[in-house]
């Protein structure tokens, strides 16, 4: 069983940066890695994932948003950069053997209990 923490969430400017860590209990080697966002009264959308040597990046977050991870660590980072308002959201962490597609949420079977961004104007 694979247990998912968040860190690294609050409220940055516009603009601005944050890095979001998932720590993972157990190894990840092997799973697919990814972060979703849910912001208020909308569902969860999926922002990026990776999976031992590839990166796969939601149209909206290309360029800015870069994930990465550290097997040895158990742990997966999320370099948001160039923030803008429509990040504002819960970012959850996810692991999958296997998702697929990626995108859904329902393909993904660990979660975190989520942080939160706020980027402000």
């Amino acid at each position: 069983q694979v247990q998912l923490v968040e860190s690294g969430g609050g409220l940055v400017q516009a603009g601005g940066s944050l890095r979001l860590s998932c720590d993972a209990s157990g190894r990840t080697t092997g799973y697919t890695m990814g972060w979703f966002r849910q912001a208020p009264g909308k569902d969860r959308e999926y922002v990026t994932s990776i999976t031992s040597n590839t990166t796969y990046y939601a149209d909206s977050v290309k360029g800015r948003f870069t994930i990465s991870r550290d097997n040895a660590k158990s742990t997966v980072y999320l370099q948001m950069n160039r923030l803008k308002l429509e990040d504002t959201a819960v970012y959850y962490c996810a692991a999958q053997v296997l998702a697929t597609p990626r995108t859904s949420p329902t393909n993904w079977g660990h979660w975190g209990q989520g942080t939160q961004v706020t980027v402000s104007s």
